[in-house]
């Protein structure tokens, strides 16, 4: 089926032919004129798919221009049975946008009406009766704002349900006006009475949050907002999280298990494979809760003491700005970006989430509809976002030699999770659905309600992470004790040393880096790199996997087939990017001259996925169109 979006111009008709579709979308000119429609594709409710055209904008359906021309050619010659038109119109001008209604209305045809701008009308003091509306016109009318997203979903539902009941009982009869169409005369005086019936208009004040809503979802202050809560958010996860860490935590495991462990550790001889599995290597003769990597200890001290705070103060964060009402409004402010990388912009959810942990973030894709999204989601996880914990431990680590290595190791992770993600979009079969959602008023939370959340989520981390970290405890030291970590340093001593520059003792950081990436950037401290060496490993033990807990979320959410296929992207990313940061760095080339590589690289990439996907578009047209062709001979 066929949906026709028409209505006068500047009615935000292309902003809801946006939200429909997305960005898979084709300009075309229509036959014999430089007039160009757009259309792409959107899925209803029922699963069926569905050809959406954005018509030109006319007044009405009295052509007086090439383009109304055009868009009165479209509604006679493009409308088959089952197809509907969608009336866009402009709810803070409705006496001008009624006159093209009453002219769809007199065709017979399905029409659903998107009254439009609702959210404007508020702000103008303007009130409409919508049910009184709708009685009137006896058709649907759906109040909708495509910017935020308001009604878009609503819209969706009475499209499906319109077109299931007019289908195969559409009819027109001669030139497909009705009988009796009235004049130009009778529609205005038509108009003047549904406005005295459903329209009031009353002078309104803006409150401080009806400026702080638009403010927050306009391209320029709501960019500005953005980066103000994004900001402040991880100032307080990590101000909570550290506090944690620092009153709570550290001194439970210092006052309660050093002495348990202690004592154990001398009851087994200080060594051995059992001290080695349960309590660790003794480091300086001490138990290093971070380093020891025994089940009692590491095992223990990494998910509780170096995660839980900051996966908790994470999600009390997430909470609030969920019930408050402000992530809808960052998800519609990136969507177009999201929509480019293969995502719509829920995805930022995740993306969020994962400079926390990279777990709940994982589980985060969960938001994501389709299994494409997903996919696309994940991987960019996987390999550009470094969760708060490694974060503070590459801060420390690289920080004292200037903040232009830290530049270049976040500058490539960023080009990563782009390139990623506009690649795998180009190639992917399928599209990312539209933006469907309802756009809440700002509220403040209720404390009952936001603990009962960030509680569940906690639960949900707790039974997935722990019991994975300790295996992956188990794992390393299996391999340590055996012997298998030395063999396996001499096995990739000529990748790591001629690809990346690394001596092979950087391995045991690697294979670390499946159980905890912050303990695997802590282990390169001791091997005495140089800050290339740092800076080519960072980014390496960043892109190349998750961890062992997201590794099992992952496992669960994509399945075996789809989680190996995101391992092994993100095993070409990460040692593409180690050896070609290797070869830069090698030759001193200026940092300024890195950044600029850095854009130009993107640039291209953006450019062949454009020419791509438009190329796989046009391709699917085609192949459509002669689809077409052969059924109708």
């Amino acid at each position: 089926m066929r949906i026709l979006l028409m209505g006068n111009p500047n009615v935000g008709k292309s902003a809801v032919f946006s939200r429909l579709t997305g960005t898979q979308v084709i300009i075309s000119n229509y036959s014999g004129t430089t007039v160009e429609f757009t259309k792409g594709s959107t899925v209803l409710r029922a699963g069926e798919t569905a050809e959406v055209i954005d018509v030109p904008g006319t007044y009405s359906l009295e052509a007086t221009s090439k383009a109304e021309e055009v868009a009165v050619d479209m509604l006679d010659g493009m409308l088959d049975e089952g197809d509907i038109v969608v009336n866009v119109v402009d709810a803070t001008h409705l006496e001008r946008n009624l006159y093209l209604t009453l002219q769809l209305l007199e065709r017979n045809v399905p029409v659903v009406v998107a009254l439009n701008l609702w959210d404007e009308t508020k702000h103008k003091g303007i009130s409409i009766n919508v049910d009184r509306l709708q009685e009137i016109l006896g058709v649907p009318v759906i109040p909708t704002s495509a910017l935020t997203g308001e009604g878009i979903d609503v819209l969706v539902n009475r499209i499906s349900e319109v077109a299931k009941d007019a289908s195969g009982k559409r009819k027109l009869s001669g030139d497909g006006k009705r009988p009796g169409a009235r004049s130009a005369d009778e529609r205005w005086a038509e108009i003047g009475r549904i406005l005295a019936e459903v329209q009031k208009i009353t002078h309104r004040h803006h409150t401080f949050l009806d400026r702080l809503e638009d403010a927050s979802i306009q391209p320029v202050t709501g960019l500005i907002i953005a980066i103000l809560v994004l900001y402040l958010s991880f100032k307080t996860v990590r101000l909570i999280g550290e506090g944690l860490i620092d009153f709570v935590f550290d001194p439970m495991f210092e006052g309660l298990l050093r002495p348990v462990v202690t004592r154990l550790s001398i009851a087994l001889g200080s060594e051995g494979f059992f001290h080695d599995l349960l309590i660790g290597r003794l480091i300086n003769g001490e138990i290093d809760f971070e380093a020891s990597m025994g089940l009692l200890s590491t095992g223990l001290y990494v998910p509780i003491t170096m995660v839980l705070p900051y996966v908790f103060a994470f999600y009390v964060v997430l909470s609030v700005l969920e019930d408050v009402g402000y992530l809808p409004r960052l998800a519609v402010l990136v969507d177009n970006i999201m929509h480019a990388l293969g995502m719509h912009g829920y995805a930022i959810v995740p993306t969020i989430l994962g400079f926390g942990c990279n777990v709940p973030a994982a589980l985060g894709t969960r938001i994501l509809e389709s299994r494409r999204e997903k996919f696309i989601c994940a991987t960019m996880l996987s390999i550009g976002i470094p969760c708060m914990a490694q974060t503070a431990v590459v801060i420390a680590l690289i920080g004292r030699y200037g903040w232009q290595y830290l530049a270049i190791i976040y500058g490539v992770l960023f080009a990563l999770w782009l390139i990623t993600g506009l690649v795998l979009n180009a190639i992917m079969p399928g599209s990312s659905p539209p933006l469907l959602m309802e756009i809440p008023p700002y509220r403040l939370p209720h404390p009952r309600v936001l603990g009962k959340k960030v509680w569940m989520r906690i639960r949900v981390f707790l039974s997935d992470a722990i019991p994975y970290v300790l295996l992956g405890v188990l794992f390393v030291n299996i391999l340590h004790v055996s012997g298998i970590i030395d063999v396996l340093g001499r096995i990739f001593a000529p990748i790591l040393g001629g690809l990346l520059g690394l001596p092979s003792e950087a391995i045991v950081a690697l294979i670390m880096g499946f159980l905890r990436k912050d303990v695997a950037v802590g282990m390169l401290s001791p091997l005495g790199l140089s800050v290339r060496q740092l800076v080519v490993a960072v980014i390496v033990l960043t892109a190349y996997f998750p961890c062992a807990a997201t590794y099992v979320v992952l496992l669960k959410e994509l399945g075996a087939v789809d989680m190996l296929k995101s391992a092994l992207i993100a095993l070409i990313a990460a040692f593409g990017a180690g050896a070609l940061t290797n070869i830069v760095m090698s030759r001193t080339v200026p940092v300024a001259y890195i950044f600029v590589g850095i854009f130009l690289l993107i640039a291209v990439v953006i450019l062949v996925t454009r020419a791509l996907k438009t190329t796989k578009l046009k391709y699917s047209e085609a192949q459509s169109e002669d689809g077409k062709s052969a059924s109708a001979m």
